[in-house]
């Protein structure tokens, strides 16, 4: 089976799974309005992280910093002549010169304290109601639940995708993609194969009833190794009623692939809001098949409510996991506070682990969008493991 879909949730991966904090809802882009002309713009940014302990002690180098500095130009014409359009991306980077903890993004892949790479480079069609992208771009979690662009880190993954989209059904988006590679922050210039012979998704997004969104999502990796097809379901529900929301979400992994060792989640989720400050509380389950519930184009962060700033290692595979957060609205940012706790089975070993989070976050605060947080983990088993401090500052200006 290809590496990316055999991603182990061990213990020792604690520290090298990117998180989450105050959730954002990604943006699911539709047919655009005609347009003309060429639109630039650009961000200029940097990221520090710090953690006292990387890994187990059996893993990892102890201490871990990093640092990287960036910036990103983009362009786009959506309708360059005849509902044809194109648009780019080049993100260039300086890190540290210490690559062994893999936390600060590398261009190029080579190690060098300075790179850069095409991140985007797309071709598109629109017509109607229906829009057609081709080439390196974003896919939205919203859609694409198991290949999507995370945020955590100063910049997020790409695929080399061809995605089409269409709202010809009222108050519905229909999506389908091939996804034929993806980045990591450790390279952003290599497209590496999620499946040898690609990805295939298909999904629909409902919003007929007024507050209620229905999501599905499917899945289809043929020829993944000897034994087969891998196939992945994936439904999400939330409704928002104001000053409160539900949510659940659930799937199941099959295929002839993973015969006797599909995967099955589940997950609920509340929230509530009064005098500025918004409680959520969720629940996640994932039982002990062989694929985890995680970003197959990164291996970095997982679908499921219960993602935090550092826990995607504990919460994916054979897992129950709560999670509690207060946040209260600041200015133009939110400061808040989660809590999460993990009791999962790895290698036949019981392992207990819990994260305390403390966060800020905002959005066009003078220009520039800030994130800063604090995370507390600490994990019960057999294993030799430390508590671990993590400290993670990122900040962009955008033009």
């Amino acid at each position: 089976m290809k590496k990316l879909l055999l991603l182990s949730i061990a213990a020792s991966a604690v520290l090298v799974a990117g998180g989450d904090i105050a959730p954002v809802e990604p943006v699911v882009e539709t047919p655009a309005v005609e347009t003309s002309g060429w639109d630039f713009k650009g961000n200029v940014g940097g990221m520090y992280e710090t953690s006292d302990v990387y890994g187990v002690s059996s893993v990892g180098s102890g201490d871990s910093t990093a640092g990287t500095l960036g910036v990103q130009v983009s362009v786009e014409n959506k309708d360059i002549a005849w509902g044809f359009g194109a648009g780019a991306e080049l993100t260039a980077v300086y890190s540290n010169e210490d690559f062994s903890d893999l936390r600060m993004i590398d261009a190029d892949g080579n190690g060098d304290r300075t790179s850069a790479a095409l991140t985007k480079a797309y071709l598109s069609y629109g017509i109607a109601n229906t829009s057609i992208k081709v080439g390196r771009q974003d896919l939205p979690k919203a859609l694409s639940p198991f290949a999507y662009t995370e945020d955590w880190n100063l910049y997020g993954n790409t695929f080399e995708a061809a995605l089409i989209v269409n709202t010809d059904i009222p108050n519905t988006v229909i999506a389908g993609a091939y996804v034929d590679g993806a980045n990591n922050y450790d390279d952003l210039s290599a497209f590496n194969d999620i499946n040898e012979d690609g990805v295939y998704m298909l999904a629909a997004m409902n919003k007929s009833v007024d507050g209620l969104t229905l999501t599905g999502t499917y899945y289809y990796a043929g020829d993944l190794n000897p034994n087969g097809d891998l196939n992945i379901l994936w439904g999400d529900a939330s409704y928002d009623a104001g000053s409160f929301t539900v949510a659940g979400q659930g799937g199941y992994i099959f295929g002839d692939a993973v015969d006797n060792v599909e995967t099955t989640a589940f997950g609920i989720k509340g929230a509530a809001k009064f005098s500025g400050v918004e409680a959520t509380l969720a629940f996640t389950t994932v039982d002990d098949g062989e694929v985890p519930v995680i970003n197959l184009g990164t291996g970095e962060r997982s679908p499921l409510y219960t993602q935090m700033a550092a826990n995607t290692a504990f919460i994916a595979s054979n897992s129950d996991t709560f999670m509690g957060r207060l946040g209260y609205g600041l200015g133009q940012g939110e400061i808040g506070a989660a809590f999460g706790y993990s009791s999962m089975e790895v290698a036949n070993t019981d392992v207990d682990a819990s994260e305390f989070d403390l966060y800020y976050t905002a959005k066009g605060l003078y220009g520039m969008d800030i994130t800063a947080e604090y995370a507390y983990q600490d994990v019960d088993s057999v294993l030799d493991t430390d508590g671990n401090n993590l400290l993670r500052v990122k900040a962009k200006y955008n033009f």
